[in-house]
């Protein structure tokens, strides 16, 4: 029985010491080396950190497009608008430009075409765009419009190098847009535009309009019109020639009931956004206008519609040319043309006889019939048409030749009429230059 004992005492502290170690090897994780593992190079030593560079200080202008415009045309005939990107809060771009009274070509694009000759005929130390990029890198350098003093009412200034334009326009603009904040960019494309009715209309006139657009906004509207003798009317008008008020008891004359339409267009941005009263096209949106003002608002849309036109080689304004006596015919003929951006944009080739009747009218009504007595393939005032469609699309009067002395030609389909009179005038026209009112 003792030895039964032992036996069960010896037991007991073998199991005893089974579970101490069983602990123990639970607690304490032994390292183990895998067989044939590959050896693993030390990680290298960490590299000292490296200082960052400081960060671009925060401008203080908010992030966007900025814009702003003068309210009226000066007395040079030009306003001006001012377009500032600012990025990170600075402002990274700037764009000083200005559009024509009459509409059309942005200054600058006119300026570095050659056509503004600052330089040549103002004896200035640089062309106006080149002055006017040097202030806007001014106005980028200081980041503020309003570090610029003035050496006169002008606006004149020697803070900047090279430049002695007044400069006064742009830092006013500039600082009236930073105001205002950021107005992003309009819906158009930025350019020149134009538009012409297809036909006069039975009050001799016919209509067009001019747009310049900036900054993806429409910023100067020129709606007016041209007769047969190549008048532009608003310029008529403002002659004393048209006189609506004298004759028509309007309440003003039609070029300043034009002029309250056409900054009722800047200001809509849409030629669509017009209500009409009638169907004659008058309307109660603004105020100073009892004029139709139909022709405005869908020639706008077309020209729109058309895009951007380009500067052409003519300059601007109506053109008019006669012969000087009655043919044998009984006919002296007569050209006048309109350009409008540097292009030929209407032309009218016609002819009076001694009883004061326009050749092309008096085709048109019946009265000339080369078809039924001479056999032609299609009357006079249609082949001259065609004449009139050929140097439009040409842009040239020299781009024309004959097949005879009598100034036939093959060059233009459907006109079997000698046209050689027609480009003899048109040159002494271009010679004679742009009407004076």
């Amino acid at each position: 029985m003792r030895s039964f004992r032992i036996v069960l005492l010896i037991l007991a502290l073998a199991m005893t010491l089974f579970a101490v170690v069983g602990c123990a090897k639970e607690t304490e994780p032994v390292a183990q080396t895998p067989a044939a593992s590959p050896a693993v190079a030390p990680a290298p030593a960490a590299a000292p950190a490296t200082p960052s560079a400081p960060a671009e200080p925060a401008g203080k202008y908010e992030d966007g497009i900025y814009y702003a415009m003068d309210e009226a045309f000066g007395s040079s005939g030009w306003k001006y608008a001012v377009t500032i990107t600012v990025e990170g809060g600075n402002i990274v771009d700037v764009d000083w430009n200005g559009m024509n009274v009459n509409a059309g070509i942005d200054k600058k694009t006119y300026d570095q075409a050659g056509r503004y000759n600052m330089v040549k005929f103002g004896g200035a130390q640089a062309e106006w765009y080149q002055q006017a990029e040097k202030a806007e890198a001014y106005l980028i350098k200081t980041q503020d419009p309003t570090a610029i003093t003035y050496t006169d009412e002008s606006g004149h200034t020697d803070d900047i190098a090279g430049v002695s334009i007044h400069v006064v326009e742009m830092f006013e603009l500039a600082e009236k847009a930073l105001a205002a904040g950021p107005v992003g960019v309009g819906m158009y494309e930025d350019g020149a535009y134009f538009a012409i009715a297809d036909e006069y209309p039975s009050s001799g006139w016919k209509e067009y309009v001019s747009l310049t657009v900036i900054n993806g906004r429409i910023a100067a509207v020129n709606w007016s019109a041209v007769n047969k003798n190549g008048d532009d009317k608003k310029q008529y008008d403002k002659a004393g020639k048209y006189n609506m008020v004298k004759f028509g008891g309007a309440q003003a004359e039609w070029y300043q009931q034009a002029e309250k339409a056409e900054a009722h267009l800047i200001e809509i941005q849409n030629p669509t956004l017009v209500n009409y009263i009638d169907d004659d096209g008058h309307t109660d949106d603004f105020a100073g206008a009892s004029i139709h003002v139909d022709a405005l608002f869908e020639l706008a849309l077309e020209a729109l519609a058309a895009g951007p036109v380009e500067l052409g080689p003519y300059a601007d304004g109506g053109y008019y040319a006669s012969d000087d006596a009655f043919g044998s015919s009984g006919w002296k003929s007569n050209v006048s043309l309109f350009v409008k951006d540097g292009n030929i944009v209407n032309v009218y080739w016609s002819a009076v006889n001694e009883a004061g009747d326009d050749k092309k009218v008096f085709d048109m009504e019946g009265n000339y019939n080369m078809v039924k007595f001479g056999g032609a393939i299609d009357e006079w005032y249609v082949q001259a048409q065609r004449v009139e469609n050929y140097l439009l699309e040409t842009q040239d009067p020299k781009k024309i030749t004959y097949t005879d002395d009598e100034g036939h030609t093959d060059d233009i389909s459907g006109a079997t009429i000698h046209v050689n009179d027609f480009y003899a005038l048109v040159e002494k026209a271009f010679a004679a230059g742009p009407k004076k009112y």
